[in-house]
Protein backbone atom coordinates (compact mmCIF):
# COMPACT_ATOMS: atom_id res chain seq x y z
CA UNK A 1 0.00 0.00 0.00
CA UNK A 2 2.96 2.49 1.31
CA UNK A 3 4.59 1.80 -2.42
CA UNK A 4 1.18 2.55 -4.16
CA UNK A 5 1.01 5.92 -2.79
CA UNK A 6 4.93 6.55 -2.51
CA UNK A 7 4.01 5.87 -6.81
CA UNK A 8 1.43 7.88 -7.02
CA UNK A 9 3.15 10.78 -5.29
CA UNK A 10 6.06 10.44 -7.81
CA UNK A 11 3.62 10.31 -10.82
CA UNK A 12 1.79 13.78 -9.38
CA UNK A 13 5.13 15.57 -8.94
CA UNK A 14 6.52 14.67 -12.01
CA UNK A 15 3.09 15.74 -14.08
CA UNK A 16 3.73 18.79 -12.13
CA UNK A 17 7.11 19.65 -12.93
CA UNK A 18 6.58 18.61 -16.46
CA UNK A 19 3.95 20.95 -16.92
CA UNK A 20 5.49 23.87 -15.52
CA UNK A 21 8.47 23.46 -17.44
CA UNK A 22 6.12 23.25 -20.38
CA UNK A 23 4.95 26.68 -18.71
CA UNK A 24 7.72 28.16 -18.29
CA UNK A 25 9.14 27.35 -22.53
CA UNK A 26 5.30 28.75 -23.65
CA UNK A 27 6.07 31.79 -25.94
CA UNK A 28 4.36 35.14 -25.06
CA UNK A 29 2.27 35.74 -27.81
CA UNK A 30 0.71 38.71 -29.95
CA UNK A 31 -2.41 38.82 -31.34
CA UNK A 32 -3.12 41.37 -34.16
CA UNK A 33 -7.12 41.35 -34.47
CA UNK A 34 -7.58 43.27 -37.69
CA UNK A 35 -8.96 43.69 -41.41
CA UNK A 36 -8.15 43.73 -44.47
CA UNK A 37 -5.11 46.21 -43.60
CA UNK A 38 -3.56 43.56 -41.52
CA UNK A 39 -4.34 40.76 -43.27
CA UNK A 40 -2.40 41.38 -46.16
CA UNK A 41 -4.74 41.92 -48.97
CA UNK A 42 -4.11 41.33 -52.32
CA UNK A 43 -0.25 40.95 -50.98
CA UNK A 44 1.73 38.09 -50.17
CA UNK A 45 1.56 36.84 -46.80
CA UNK A 46 4.98 36.86 -45.79
CA UNK A 47 5.20 40.57 -47.11
CA UNK A 48 2.58 42.01 -45.07
CA UNK A 49 3.21 44.09 -41.66
CA UNK A 50 2.06 41.65 -39.30
CA UNK A 51 4.88 39.18 -40.70
CA UNK A 52 7.56 42.04 -40.98
CA UNK A 53 6.75 42.40 -37.36
CA UNK A 54 7.72 38.70 -36.74
CA UNK A 55 10.33 38.74 -38.42
CA UNK A 56 11.67 41.50 -36.50
CA UNK A 57 11.03 39.92 -33.19
CA UNK A 58 12.71 36.36 -34.13
CA UNK A 59 15.70 38.65 -35.46
CA UNK A 60 16.49 40.76 -32.58
CA UNK A 61 16.31 38.34 -30.08
CA UNK A 62 12.59 38.79 -28.52
CA UNK A 63 10.66 35.23 -27.76
CA UNK A 64 7.44 36.50 -28.67
CA UNK A 65 5.52 34.47 -30.89
CA UNK A 66 2.94 36.42 -33.36
CA UNK A 67 -0.93 35.45 -34.27
CA UNK A 68 -2.27 37.28 -37.23
CA UNK A 69 -6.37 37.03 -36.11
CA UNK A 70 -7.02 39.65 -39.25
CA UNK A 71 -9.81 38.72 -41.43
CA UNK A 72 -10.57 40.99 -44.36
CA UNK A 73 -13.83 42.72 -44.37
CA UNK A 74 -14.26 42.55 -40.49
CA UNK A 75 -16.39 44.78 -38.46
CA UNK A 76 -15.90 45.72 -35.15
CA UNK A 77 -18.91 43.84 -34.23
CA UNK A 78 -17.41 40.61 -35.93
CA UNK A 79 -13.83 40.93 -33.67
CA UNK A 80 -16.47 41.21 -30.66
CA UNK A 81 -17.25 37.67 -31.56
CA UNK A 82 -14.37 36.18 -32.58
CA UNK A 83 -12.05 38.03 -29.71
CA UNK A 84 -13.20 35.70 -26.54
CA UNK A 85 -12.19 32.42 -28.78
CA UNK A 86 -8.60 34.36 -29.97
CA UNK A 87 -7.97 35.16 -26.31
CA UNK A 88 -8.39 31.48 -24.45
CA UNK A 89 -6.98 29.91 -27.81
CA UNK A 90 -3.47 32.29 -27.74
CA UNK A 91 -3.60 34.16 -23.92
CA UNK A 92 -1.19 36.98 -25.40
CA UNK A 93 0.50 39.11 -23.77
CA UNK A 94 -0.64 41.85 -26.17
CA UNK A 95 -3.70 42.32 -28.04
CA UNK A 96 -3.27 44.83 -31.11
CA UNK A 97 -6.74 46.36 -32.85
CA UNK A 98 -6.87 47.82 -35.68
CA UNK A 99 -10.81 47.86 -36.58
CA UNK A 100 -13.27 50.28 -37.28
CA UNK A 101 -12.66 51.42 -40.95
CA UNK A 102 -15.14 48.53 -42.70
CA UNK A 103 -17.62 49.97 -39.73
CA UNK A 104 -17.19 53.08 -41.23
CA UNK A 105 -17.24 52.38 -44.91
CA UNK A 106 -20.95 51.18 -43.99
CA UNK A 107 -21.50 54.46 -42.51
CA UNK A 108 -22.03 52.62 -39.04
CA UNK A 109 -22.65 55.07 -36.14
CA UNK A 110 -19.30 56.18 -34.60
CA UNK A 111 -20.87 56.42 -31.52
CA UNK A 112 -21.54 52.23 -32.04
CA UNK A 113 -18.19 51.69 -33.42
CA UNK A 114 -16.85 53.21 -30.07
CA UNK A 115 -18.49 51.26 -27.95
CA UNK A 116 -17.32 48.44 -29.99
CA UNK A 117 -14.02 48.94 -29.73
CA UNK A 118 -14.53 49.92 -26.06
CA UNK A 119 -15.89 46.19 -25.95
CA UNK A 120 -12.81 45.13 -27.38
CA UNK A 121 -10.20 46.77 -24.85
CA UNK A 122 -12.35 46.03 -22.26
CA UNK A 123 -12.17 42.53 -23.22
CA UNK A 124 -8.75 42.05 -24.10
CA UNK A 125 -7.96 43.89 -20.74
CA UNK A 126 -9.90 41.45 -18.60
CA UNK A 127 -7.98 38.80 -19.99
CA UNK A 128 -4.95 40.03 -19.16
CA UNK A 129 -3.26 41.71 -22.17
CA UNK A 130 -2.10 45.13 -22.71
CA UNK A 131 -3.61 46.51 -25.22
CA UNK A 132 -2.34 48.61 -28.44
CA UNK A 133 -4.88 50.72 -30.35
CA UNK A 134 -4.30 51.66 -34.37
CA UNK A 135 -6.02 54.97 -35.55
CA UNK A 136 -7.68 54.95 -38.41
CA UNK A 137 -8.68 58.04 -40.50
CA UNK A 138 -10.88 57.59 -43.46
CA UNK A 139 -11.99 60.35 -46.40
CA UNK A 140 -14.96 62.28 -45.45
CA UNK A 141 -17.69 60.66 -48.04
CA UNK A 142 -19.88 60.61 -45.05
CA UNK A 143 -19.42 64.45 -44.62
CA UNK A 144 -16.33 65.68 -42.98
CA UNK A 145 -18.32 65.40 -39.43
CA UNK A 146 -18.45 61.85 -39.52
CA UNK A 147 -15.16 61.80 -40.20
CA UNK A 148 -13.63 63.70 -37.09
CA UNK A 149 -16.20 61.90 -34.92
CA UNK A 150 -14.93 58.36 -36.30
CA UNK A 151 -11.05 59.40 -36.13
CA UNK A 152 -11.76 61.05 -32.32
CA UNK A 153 -13.25 57.31 -31.28
CA UNK A 154 -9.38 56.08 -31.44
CA UNK A 155 -7.62 59.04 -29.03
CA UNK A 156 -10.86 59.70 -26.75
CA UNK A 157 -10.94 55.23 -26.34
CA UNK A 158 -6.67 55.54 -25.72
CA UNK A 159 -7.54 57.96 -23.08
CA UNK A 160 -10.35 56.83 -21.16
CA UNK A 161 -9.27 53.34 -21.29
CA UNK A 162 -5.79 54.04 -20.74
CA UNK A 163 -4.05 52.10 -23.26
CA UNK A 164 -1.47 52.69 -25.59
CA UNK A 165 -2.73 54.44 -29.48
CA UNK A 166 -0.98 54.58 -32.71
CA UNK A 167 -2.81 58.21 -33.65
CA UNK A 168 -2.73 57.21 -37.69
CA UNK A 169 -2.01 53.59 -38.73
CA UNK A 170 -1.22 54.65 -42.09
CA UNK A 171 0.85 57.86 -40.92
CA UNK A 172 2.92 58.31 -44.52
CA UNK A 173 1.22 55.68 -46.64
CA UNK A 174 -1.97 56.97 -47.02
CA UNK A 175 -2.60 59.08 -49.55
CA UNK A 176 0.84 57.92 -51.49
CA UNK A 177 -0.22 56.62 -54.42
CA UNK A 178 3.74 54.62 -54.71
CA UNK A 179 2.34 53.07 -51.71
CA UNK A 180 -1.25 52.32 -52.41
CA UNK A 181 -2.65 49.79 -54.54
CA UNK A 182 -5.16 50.99 -56.87
CA UNK A 183 -7.94 50.57 -55.26
CA UNK A 184 -6.72 53.80 -52.97
CA UNK A 185 -8.05 51.89 -49.81
CA UNK A 186 -5.61 48.86 -49.34
CA UNK A 187 -1.83 49.53 -48.92
CA UNK A 188 0.50 47.86 -51.22
CA UNK A 189 3.71 45.42 -50.86
CA UNK A 190 6.06 48.03 -50.84
CA UNK A 191 4.17 50.22 -47.83
CA UNK A 192 4.47 47.21 -45.21
CA UNK A 193 7.46 47.87 -43.79
CA UNK A 194 6.61 51.89 -42.71
CA UNK A 195 3.22 50.46 -41.19
CA UNK A 196 5.40 48.65 -39.14
CA UNK A 197 7.51 51.56 -38.53
CA UNK A 198 4.42 53.18 -37.61
CA UNK A 199 3.86 50.48 -34.83
CA UNK A 200 6.78 49.58 -33.49
CA UNK A 201 7.52 52.73 -31.00
CA UNK A 202 4.29 51.81 -29.08
CA UNK A 203 4.66 48.18 -29.15
CA UNK A 204 8.39 48.08 -28.35
CA UNK A 205 7.09 49.84 -24.86
CA UNK A 206 5.23 47.02 -23.99
CA UNK A 207 7.21 43.92 -24.90
CA UNK A 208 10.06 42.87 -22.69
CA UNK A 209 13.40 41.29 -23.79
CA UNK A 210 14.57 38.04 -21.65
CA UNK A 211 16.79 38.93 -19.07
Amino acid sequence: MKKKLAWILFLVVAIFNIATIAKAEEKPTILVLGDSLSAGYNIELEQGWVELLNQKLQREGYPHTVVNGSISGDTTTQGLLRLPTLLEQYQPEVVIIELGGNDALRGTSPTLIKRNLSNLISTSKRSGAEVLLLGIQIPPNYGQRYAQAFFDNYAQLANEKKVKLVPFFLENVGGNNELMQEDGIHPNAKAQPTLLKNVWPQLETQIKMPD
